[in-house]
C-alpha cells in the first residue's frame, strides 16, 4: 500500500456530472471529496472521509453472508447472554452502580450483538440489546462519566468505555435516540477535565486510545460541537505512539490490529499526510516483520516475538476482527481501495477458519499452517503457556469469546458505502440489498447478486421510483486484471483498472443493470523471509491443502483443553456447548512443485454445485477445488510441544514420488497448510508434466 495524494487529477474527473440523459464512465483513484447532503460527513476543520458508512440495517446482506449472520444468531454471539457469567445481569456493572462484574466483556459482546440484531431485524434480540443500552443511559454520573467507575492505581480506567461508545454509536444509528448524543457529549467533556498524568495510563487504554478518538470524530460529525476537537489531540498525545519509524510501541497482536487505525484517525484532525502515511507504514512494517504469510494477518499469537514469524504462528480471533475494523475505517477515511482488498483477504481466508461452521465455538489462535487444533500447552512454540490456545471452544478466552461477534456484522455494514458527492460505492463484495439516499435525498435500492468470492460476476440492479442522477463507484480489486463493466448489457466503453474505481455517472432509471466481471486467475506469492515458501491464490481466495479433519468432542468445562478464565452462568447445560479438538486424518507435510518463476505446476480448477445450505466455508460444501502437484517432506512433522513444526528447509529431503494434491480455499478449512515449501531446484524438471 502507498498513501494517497489529495484529490488526484484522475479522481477529480469524478466531479464532472454527466449531462441529463447521458452516461459518463471514468476510472478514478478514489471517489470525489465533497460535503454529503444525505449523511453526516467530515465537518470542517476535519479532513478525509471519502466514504461514509450507511446507518446499520440499510445494507441487508444476502446469500452466504446472511447465512453467516443467521448462524451467528443461533451460535455463540447470539446466545452468549444466557451462557457467559460475564453477561449475567444480576450485579452487572453496566446495569447497576453496585455491580461487580461486566468490564470489557459486556461492550465487546454488545457491539456485535446489537449490529446483528438490527441487520436481521430480530425483535427479541433488539429488546435484549435495549436492556443494556437502557442500563448504560440510565446510570450516567452527574460529572458526565459513563459506565462503571473502575480504577487502576487510583486513576480512572476507561478502556471498557471505549468499546461501549462504539456500541452506542450503532444504537444511535438504529434508533436516533438523542440521549446517546447527550451522554457522549457529557462524557467527552469529563475526559477533557482529567489531568494528562491520570489519563490513559492503564495498559489496554493506553494502547487503544485511538478507538476513543474515532468516537469523538463520529460525534463531532453529527453535532459540530467544536469544544470536542481538543479531545482528539489530548487522546492522541496520551495514547501509545503509533507513529514511530519502523517500530511499534507494543507487539501484542490485538493492540497492533487496533493501532493501525490510530494515526489515520489523528490525521482527520491534522490533515497532515505524514501522519496518515504512518498507518500505511505500520501495515507494511508489521507484515514485513511478522506477516510474511498468506491470509492477511501476522504471527502474534499473543505477542509478536523476534524469531517467531513462521506461518505456524497465528493471530488471535480478536486481532482478526479488529484488523477488519481497522481496514473498514481506513477505507472510509482515505477512500483507498487497497484497504478493502486487505479486509477481504482477512475476511475470506482467515476469519471463517477461526470459527466452527455452526458458530458455537471458536479458536483463540488461528494460523496459516495449522496441522493440529488441540488443547495442549504449546509454549514456547506459541507465546502463551495456557492450555486451549488452539482448540475450538465456546470458552476459548474471555476476550475473543465476546469480541468475535462484530466481525461479520461490521463487514456486512460496509459492503456498500455512501460517497460524499451523493452517490454510492460498492466496497466489499457479497450479495446484498442496500437502501440509501442519493442525489438530493432520493431513496434508491441497489440489489447486488453474486456468489463472490466463489464466482467472477457481480450483478447490480438499481430500483428507483423516478429517474435519479448520481455517481455509482465500483471498486476493482487489485488482483482483478482485465475486469469489465457493462451497463444494461452494453460495454461501458472504459477499461476497468485493477486497484481503482470505475465511476458511472448517469441518470438512473428503475431496473438499470450493471454487470461487473472480475476474472479470477491463479497467482502466487513467495514469502522470501519464510524460506521462500509459496502460497497460491485464485482471485481473492488463498488456497490450502485439503486435510482430512477429525473432530473429537470434549467437555468445554474441562480445563485440560480450555482456558481457566471461562465462567458459565448457573444452570447452563454445558452439553449444548461442546469444545472440539481437531486432528489430521491425512498427510499434510507436502511441498509444491513449481516452475522457474515459482508458479505451482499442474493447477486446474473444478467448480462444483453451490451448496444447498448457502454456506460454502467447509471442506464438504466449498464450491471449488484445485489440483496441484507436490512431494511429501518426511522430516516435516510436529515439534516437541506437539505443534506444527517450522517450515522445512530446501535441503530437507522430498519424496521422489510426486502426487496430485487437492487444494481448497483456506477459509473453508479448520486444519490447513497454506504456505508451502517448494520442491528444490534439482527436482523441478522431474515435476513437470
Amino acid at each position: 500500500m502507498k498513501c494517497f495524494r489529495y484529490l488526484s487529477l484522475v479522481a477529480a474527473l469524478a466531479i464532472t456530472v454527466a449531462a441529463q440523459g447521458e452516461t459518463s464512465v471514468t476510472v478514478v483513484d478514489r471517489p470525489a471529496l465533497a460535503a454529503s447532503d444525505n449523511y453526516p460527513s467530515y465537518r470542517a476543520p476535519l479532513h478525509g472521509g471519502y466514504l461514509l458508512k450507511l446507518p446499520v440495517g440499510q445494507v441487508q446482506p444476502r446469500g452466504w453472508l446472511r447465512e453467516f449472520l443467521v448462524r451467528q444468531r443461533a451460535g455463540l454471539n447470539g446466545q452468549l447472554g444466557t451462557v457467559s457469567a460475564w453477561l449475567e445481569k444480576n450485579n452487572n456493572q453496566w446495569l447497576s452502580d453496585a455491580g461487580d462484574h461486566g468490564w470489557e466483556e459486556v461492550p465487546y459482546w454488545l457491539r456485535g450483538y446489537a449490529s446483528l440484531a438490527y441487520i436481521l431485524d430480530d425483535e427479541a434480540m433488539k429488546q435484549e440489546a435495549q436492556v443494556w443500552f437502557e442500563g448504560v443511559l440510565s446510570h450516567l454520573k452527574s460529572d458526565g462519566f459513563l459506565g462503571p467507575r473502575n480504577t487502576s492505581n487510583g486513576r480512572p480506567e476507561i478502556w471498557a468505555q471505549m468499546i461501549m461508545l462504539w456500541a452506542l454509536q450503532t444504537y444511535y444509528e438504529h434508533s436516533g435516540d438523542a440521549r446517546v448524543i447527550d451522554a457522549m457529549t457529557n462524557y467527552f467533556k469529563w475526559e477533557l477535565t482529567v489531568p494528562d498524568n491520570q489519563f490513559l495510563e492503564d495498559y489496554w487504554e493506553n494502547k487503544r486510545g485511538g478507538d476513543n478518538e474515532w468516537s469523538v470524530v463520529w460525534l463531532y460529525n453529527r453535532t459540530g460541537n467544536e469544544a470536542l476537537l481538543p479531545l482528539i489531540e489530548k487522546l492522541h498525545q496520551n495514547t501509545a505512539n503509533w507513529m514511530m519509524k519502523d517500530d511499534l510501541p507494543n507487539w501484542h497482536g490485538v493492540n497492533v490490529a487496533q493501532g493501525f487505525r490510530e494515526p489515520a484517525t489523528y490525521y482527520v484532525l491534522t490533515g497532515d499526510e505524514a501522519t496518515l502515511q504512518c498507518a500505511y507504514d505500520n501495515q507494511r512494517w508489521m507484515r514485513e516483520c511478522y506477516g510474511q504469510v498468506p491470509g492477511g494477518m501476522y504471527g502474534a499469537d499473543e505477542n509478536a516475538r523476534a524469531g517467531y514469524a513462521d506461518p505456524r504462528q497465528g493471530a488471535e480471533t480478536c486481532a482478526v476482527v479488529e484488523q477488519m475494523a481497522s481496514d473498514e475505517i481506513l477505507m472510509g477515511i482515505t477512500g483507498d481501495p487497497a484497504w478493502a482488498d486487505h479486509c477481504e483477504d482477512v475476511a475470506f481466508n482467515t476469519l471463517p477458519a477461526a470459527l466452527t461452521a455452526d458458530m458455537r465455538a471458536l479458536r483463540y489462535i488461528t494460523s496459516p499452517n495449522m496441522a493440529v487444533s488441540d488443547g495442549k500447552n504449546h509454549a514456547p512454540s506459541i507465546d502463551n503457556s495456557l492450555r486451549g490456545m488452539l482448540s475450538m471452544s465456546p470458552f476459548s478466552s474471555r476476550c475473543c469469546q465476546h469480541n468475535h461477534g462484530m466481525g461479520w456484522p461490521y463487514f456486512a455494514e460496509h459492503l456498500v458505502m455512501a460517497t460524499t458527492d451523493n452517490g454510492l460505492a460498492t466496497m466489499l463484495y457479497a450479495a446484498n440489498e442496500t437502501s440509501a439516499l442519493v442525489a438530493d435525498g432520493k431513496r434508491v435500492s441497489l440489489v447486488v447478486d453474486t456468489n463472490y468470492p466463489f464466482e467472477e460476476e457481480v450483478r447490480l440492479t438499481l430500483h428507483t421510483d423516478a429517474p435519479v442522477d448520481f455517481p455509482l463507484y465500483l471498486r476493482i480489486p487489485s488482483w482483478a486484471e482485465g475486469a469489465a463493466v457493462t451497463i444494461n448489457g452494453e460495454a461501458a466503453g472504459t477499461s476497468a483498472e485493477a486497484g481503482k474505481y470505475v465511476c458511472i455517472s448517469r441518470t438512473w432509471a428503475d431496473g438499470d443493470a450493471v454487470a461487473l466481471t472480475l476474472p479470477m486467475t491463479f497467482s502466487r506469492r513467495v514469502w522470501q523471509k519464510n524460506k521462500s515458501s509459496v502460497s497460491v491464490n485464485f482471485g481473492p481466495l488463498t488456497l490450502s491443502l485439503q486435510i482430512g479433519e477429525e473432530y473429537r468432542q470434549r467437555d468445554s468445562r474441562d480445563h485440560e483443553i480450555v482456558q481457566d478464565d471461562s465462567h458459565w452462568q448457573a444452570g447452563v447445560d454445558a452439553s449444548l456447548w461442546p469444545a472440539y479438538e481437531i486432528f489430521a486424518t491425512t498427510d499434510w507435510n507436502y511441498a509444491l512443485c513449481v516452475d522457474a518463476d515459482d508458479m505451482p505446476l499442474g493447477l486446474t480448477v473444478q467448480h462444483k454445485v453451490w451448496p444447498s445450505d448457502n454456506f460454502p466455508f467447509t471442506p464438504e460444501s466449498v464450491p471449488l477445488e484445485v489440483t496441484a502437484v507436490g512431494r511429501r517432506v518426511p522430516s516435516w512433522g510436529f515439534d516437541a510441544t506437539g505443534m506444527t513444526d517450522l517450515l522445512p528447509t530446501a535441503f530437507d529431503a522430498r519424496d521422489e514420488e510426486q502426487q496430485a494434491l487437492k487444494l481448497i480455499p483456506m477459509g473453508a478449512t479448520r486444519l490447513r497448510i497454506a504456505a508451502f515449501p517448494k520442491c528444490p531446484a534439482p527436482l523441478i524438471d522431474d515435476c513437470e508434466e
